[in-house]
This record gives structure tokens, C-alpha cells and sequence, in this order.
């Protein structure tokens, strides 16, 4: 079942995205917009503590809607509702897609808009030498797909094993911790007068996220070394280079940045423009991410086959 409606959930959201442009939820922004100015009225509280309430109300529609179906949440009922979670909680833009709009821009030779999609990949300011900004959004590409996709697949399936309505209210759960760090992070930028307690709230947001990224983004990692080069892969996660320093969630994008970039096993070549280097590693980064969608699909119809998962 947990198959089935992964299969129809990307490929619904796929069509949708592509030819009518839905999942931009731009009202969902404003909502988590409104929720983080309101922390600044209540300063006294811990930051983690109100991140997690707004968390707690974003999902809290999706767990009365799962709980008013109570033991009658099974087969296709559960199906409609996981695809409908799913075609929700993947994004919150389609990755390939704005990889697409990357290529595209470097192609017609518009700086701005290839300046724009990159910092939209890194989420920050991409750098300003050509080859930095290559690498740079290569590695985000890696980082992203984890973000995005497989850490949703991955809380889908392994909440889902337990108890099956979980499932969708888990993938939820960390697409709304996704979207309030990918909020707190652009206002952030965005805002020169955030004060110290701000930054905390969006310390927090990110510290959140990367608690529930931490395990799907080790088994990307790893999965990378599957789907691409797996030598120069299993030698970048056999020598971390993180600062030891690091935080929870900046090691597990040091992580996914190292051994996808590694994976990628790109050879330079002296023959090729700046740009068609940026094209060639940009396309290689999705190809890798795609077949690693395909190899998880494979090993979730293996789990589902000898029982391991629904």
C-alpha cells in the first residue's frame, strides 16, 4: 500500500506541478510567516518551545482529519489520503524542475535569473566565481533532494510500518518543519533588523528540521554511493570532514554535500565552457538523485513483499 501510494502521490504531483503549478501553497507561507511574527510579542518564552507550538498547529488539521477516520482508515480510504498528504508534503517547489529553470538560465546566458535559481537551490547567496557557484549548486542539489523527497519518503514508510495512519501525519510533520526553517531562514536574509532572540527562533526551526532529517539524510548519503560513484562516494563517508564543531543540522548538509558531490565523479574537462560545466554537473545531480528515487522504490517493494512495511 505504502508503494502504491508513493507511486501516485509523485506521479499526480509531478502532472499537477507541471502543467497547472500547484503545491506553491504561497498562503501556507503567509501563515507560517504570521505564526513567526507573533513570537517576537512573547519574548520570554523558550524559542524551541514556540517553533514546536507552531509546528504542533500546522499539523494539528491533518491529525484531526486522520483521527475523525479513526478504524475506518484502511484500504482505499487510506490510499486517497495518503496520495493527498503526499502530493502536499513533497516540495515545496519540484526540484527537477527549478534544476531545469538553472540549466535554461545558464544556456540563454541570463545572469540574473541563473544568480536567482541558484540562490533559491542554496538557500542563501550563491558565490559570485562561475565554477564556486557550480560546484555550490551542485552540492545543494544533493542537500535538497534529501529536504524535499527523501526525507518525506523516509518518514512516510518508517512511521507507516508501525501504524499505518501515521504514516501521511508523519511525512506532514516534517514537511511542516521544512517549510518553517525554509520561512525563518529567508526572512532571515531578507530582514537586516532581526535581533538576537529572532535569530534564536530561527536557530530553532533549523535545529528542528534537522532532528527529523538526521536519520534520511545518512541513508541518502549512503544511498548516493548506490546510485553514482560508489569508490570516490564510500571514501568521502569514510573521511567526514565537518568541523567537529558543527551543529546537528549543518553536518548532515556537510554530509549530504560531500558524498553527493563525490558520486557525482564529474571529470573536468579543459574542452567545455563555464557554462556547459555548470549545465553538465547540474543535470548529473539530478540524474543521481532520480535513480536513487528508483532504487528506494525498489527496496520499499522488497520491504512490502516480505512483510516488513505495509
Amino acid at each position: 500500500m505504502h508503494l502504491i501510494a508513493l507511486l501516485l502521490g509523485l506521479t499526480v504531483e509531478r502532472l499537477a506541478t507541471h502543467f497547472l503549478h500547484w503545491r506553491r501553497m504561497y498562503w501556507l507561507d503567509l501563515a507560517i510567516d504570521f505564526g513567526l511574527h507573533q513570537t517576537r510579542h512573547i519574548r520570554n518564552w523558550s524559542p524551541i518551545f514556540l517553533v514546536t507550538i507552531l509546528i504542533i498547529l500546522m499539523v494539528l488539521p491533518v491529525f484531526l482529519v486522520i483521527y475523525s477516520f479513526g478504524d475506518t482508515l484502511k484500504g482505499l480510504t487510506y490510499l486517497v489520503l495518503s496520495v493527498i498528504v503526499l502530493f502536499f508534503s513533497i516540495g515545496p517547489k519540484d526540484l527537477g524542475e527549478e534544476i531545469d529553470e538553472y540549466c535554461n538560465a545558464i544556456m540563454d546566458d541570463n545572469n540574473k535569473e541563473v544568480k536567482n535559481t541558484a540562490n533559491a537551490l542554496i538557500e542563501g547567496k550563491a558565490p559570485e566565481d562561475p565554477y564556486k557557484c557550480n560546484v555550490k549548486v551542485e552540492e545543494a542539489i544533493c542537500i535538497q533532494a534529501n529536504n524535499r523527497l527523501f526525507g518525506v519518503i523516509f518518514w512516510f514508510v518508517f512511521m507507516g510500518s508501525f501504524t499505518g495512519s501515521i504514516g501521511p501525519l508523519a511525512a506532514w510533520t516534517y514537511r511542516v518543519t521544512d517549510l518553517i526553517r525554509r520561512r525563518a531562514i529567508s526572512m532571515k536574509s531578507s530582514d537586516g533588523n532581526f535581533d538576537n532572540y529572532e535569530t534564536n527562533i530561527c536557530e530553532a526551526a533549523v535545529f528542528l528540521h534537522g532532528i527529523m532529517a538526521w536519520i534520511p539524510a545518512r541513508l541518502t548519503a549512503l544511498g548516493y554511493a548506490t546510485a553514482g560513484h560508489a569508490d570516490n562516494a564510500i571514501a568521502a563517508l569514510r573521511s567526514p570532514v565537518e568541523d567537529i564543531d558543527a551543529s546537528l543540522p549543518k553536518s548532515s548538509e556537510q554530509l549530504l554535500a560531500r558524498v553527493g558531490f563525490a558520486a557525482l565523479a564529474l571529470v573536468e574537462n579543459e574542452d567545455e565552457t563555464i557554462n556547459e560545466r555548470g549545465v553538465r554537473g547540474a543535470m548529473a545531480a539530478k540524474k543521481l538523485v532520480f535513480r536513487l528515487l528508483f532504487i528506494w522504490a525498489v527496496i520499499i517493494a522488497m520491504l512490502t513483499l516480505y512483510g516488513f512495511t505495509r
